[in-house]
């Protein structure tokens, strides 16, 4: 069964295709991915990779967690499950008023 690692403290410059590349020192890659910010593009700095097998990803862990890469002492340790997260304009789901005046004291 594939093993899914999350691979944070990344540097901006690192992409898919170098994370795949260096983490196949460990083994099988199954996939690699930068997270990236929805409106700029730009990579958020951390990723996931999902190894072959769990015997693959804890060597993938033990390699390069706190490993220096690219100028940046990575972490590298098993995902958790996303957590839910209430949806809506920040996490409120109540609209916020941002612009208007207040005169109610």
């Amino acid at each position: 069964m594939a093993q899914k690692l999350y691979v944070g403290n990344l540097s901006y410059n690192v992409n898919d295709e170098g994370l795949k590349e260096l983490f196949s020192a460990a083994g099988t890659v199954a996939s690699a991915m930068i997270i990236t910010d929805r409106m700029s593009g730009r990579s958020k700095g951390f990723g996931f990779v999902e190894m072959g097998s769990d015997a693959e990803a804890q060597a993938a862990i033990e390699m390069f967690n706190g490993k220096e890469y690219e100028g940046r002492a990575l972490t590298v340790n098993e995902a958790r499950p996303k957590e839910e997260r209430p949806r809506g304009a920040f996490g409120g789901g109540r609209g916020r008023d941002f612009g208007g005046r207040r005169d109610r004291f």
